[in-house]
């Protein structure tokens, strides 16, 4: 029996005809557009200063952690650059601005950019250095310029307080007009605002040129050389943005606290941020203001409840997420809407 004619013959689809050049450009600029969930963090920020007025100290740590937790998910997540030595930027941000402080310069905001210049200077270095390598070597380089900076600043008591700390910092009105209390009213919103800004700057990035190759390079670097991509350069230019960012973020914690210690600079704070990203969500931007507000209300809750083993419960708070939230809460969040 003939069977011509009874089977249909399977038809490839026809190629995608390539964007045209304004196509692109608009397809690009929708990328880019605000949406009107991304408002949902900051009235929730601006809500908490007015019904929780007694946590005003605690929301404006809260609001500088994710200030640190952003840069590093910039390393981690768009530039897949794994670090164990974040806190050191960090740290050498809150450094700076503190003995400025210490020293009677208080004027907030050039103790902010000295702070951040500053780290990123550090970042720009040690990226120069530490970037060469790949794998568990780039992240054992990195927790040694950790390690070598806690050393340094434990050895020069003299200008770092050691294991005392920074004490004694006083810090001048804002514009000479808005002084630090402490309810932490102005500290609040004086971390807010500068959170607002370097999100701002940080999601341009993201959804920039730049950012779009950092997330090739994050997904194939073998690619990326072979279509002639500045690897290493842009790399090194992603470290040292957000090593200026951890900067301004420990600046901000020294500024609203009064206090610089040691702990600024240790592997814990580096370890911490990356749970808290993992938490949120890596590489999703928006990971950190999930991930640290309920890792730093969970810790502050637990550590009242069980003062010694309360990390036990942020352990057990980690194992869920990874079992059963992949990819933090926003990756959850995405595939429950899928």
């Amino acid at each position: 029996m003939a069977t011509e004619g009874l089977v249909r013959p399977r038809l490839k689809p026809a190629p995608r005809a390539p964007l045209a050049p304004q196509q692109a450009i608009d397809a690009f600029a929708r990328r880019h557009r605000y949406r009107w969930w991304e408002a949902l963090p900051w009235a929730a920020a601006i809500a908490a200063y007015v019904l929780f007025p007694s946590y005003l100290p605690l929301g404006a740590q809260i609001l500088a952690t994710i200030l640190f937790a952003l840069s590093a998910d910039l390393v981690l997540g768009y530039a897949g650059i794994v670090t164990l030595g974040h806190a050191a930027f960090f740290g050498t941000g809150a450094y700076t601005a503190g003995i400025l402080a210490v020293h009677g310069w208080g004027e907030p905001i050039t103790g902010l950019l000295a702070g951040t210049a500053a780290a990123a200077l550090i970042g720009f270095v040690s990226g120069w250095i530490v970037l060469r390598t790949t794998g568990l070597t780039l992240l054992m380089q990195t927790l040694v310029v950790a390690t070598l900076l806690y050393e340094a600043a434990n050895k020069a008591s003299w200008l770092t307080g050691g294991d005392d700390g920074l004490q004694g910092m006083e810090v001048w009105p804002i514009f000479g007009q808005f002084r630090f209390d402490m309810f932490g009213r102005t500290g609040y919103l004086y971390c807010l605002a500068v959170l607002f800004l370097c999100w701002l700057f940080a999601r341009h990035i993201v959804y920039s040129p730049f950012g779009r190759s950092l997330t090739g390079i994050r997904e194939n670097v073998r690619r990326m050389h072979a279509i002639g991509a500045p690897v290493r350069r842009r790399r090194l230019i992603i470290y040292t943005i957000a090593a200026g960012l951890a900067g301004t973020a420990g600046a901000l914690i020294a500024q609203t606290t009064g206090f610089v210690g040691l702990s600024f600079l240790n592997l814990e704070r580096s370890g911490g941020v990356l749970i808290m990203l993992i938490i949120g969500g890596v590489g999703r931007l928006y990971g950190a203001f999930i991930g640290v507000p309920l890792y730093m209300i969970a810790q502050n809750r637990f550590s009242e409840i069980e003062p010694v083993y309360w990390y036990f419960w942020i352990g057990l708070l980690m194992v869920l997420v990874v079992v059963f939230a992949r990819g933090g809460i926003l990756g959850l969040s995405e595939r429950l809407r899928q």
